[in-house]
């Protein structure tokens, strides 16, 4: 590549991420935004203590991550994969679809982790196959407490977004995370 394209390739590139830095800066979390967010984190929480939810992390941290997934290979793997279906299709991820399907597009994804930070299940693909190492993983399963993100364009839901992360506890101890995408659109729309 010549020097001058290298340059334009880069100054496009610093052009998206001022674009997308400036989309996700118009939410400001506002009190009443906050106190949407709150709401949705308790309701989240109800879900990560389903038996659905419980009973497929449970199971995948007796069987542990995918042998030899890291993420690099992961982002490489098509959606049509058929593990990727597996993930979609068991009992854990059949309850989170139907959480968004009937939340009026507020969510804009879930996905489950198990204790080693690999998934357990999702709506949709993401974009990392292990979150250890991530503040959405480490903090819900280390200190037991629900985390909350900063508004951002989310690569996996292709929208501008919030997540919020809470433990899935089983005997008084985190065994692994959910994660759910909350659209700032549509909650901006709830909070007025």
């Amino acid at each position: 590549m010549k020097p001058f394209g290298l340059i334009f390739k880069l100054f496009g590139i610093f052009a998206l991420l001022v674009s997308a830095t400036a989309q996700a800066g118009k939410f400001d979390i506002t009190p009443a935004l906050q106190a949407e967010l709150d709401k949705q984190k308790k309701l989240v929480a109800t879900w990560a203590s389903t038996p659905a939810i419980v009973n497929a992390v449970k199971a995948q941290n007796v069987k542990g991550p995918l042998a030899g997934m890291d993420n690099l290979q992961w982002k490489a793997m098509r959606r049509s994969d058929p593990r990727i279906a597996e993930f979609q299709s068991n009992e854990a991820g059949v309850f989170l679809k139907s959480k968004l399907d009937g939340s009026a597009n507020l969510y804009s994804e879930a996905f489950l982790s198990a204790a080693s930070g690999e998934k357990v299940t999702f709506v949709e693909k993401t974009s990392s196959y292990i979150h250890k190492g991530a503040a959405k993983f480490d903090v819900p399963f280390t200190t037991g407490v629900a985390w909350q993100g900063v508004p951002e364009f989310d690569e996996s839901s292709q929208t501008y977004a919030i997540q919020l992360a809470v433990p899935v506890n089983a005997d008084s101890k985190a065994i692994g995370v959910l994660v759910v995408g909350v659209s700032l659109v549509q909650l901006e729309k709830a909070a007025k």
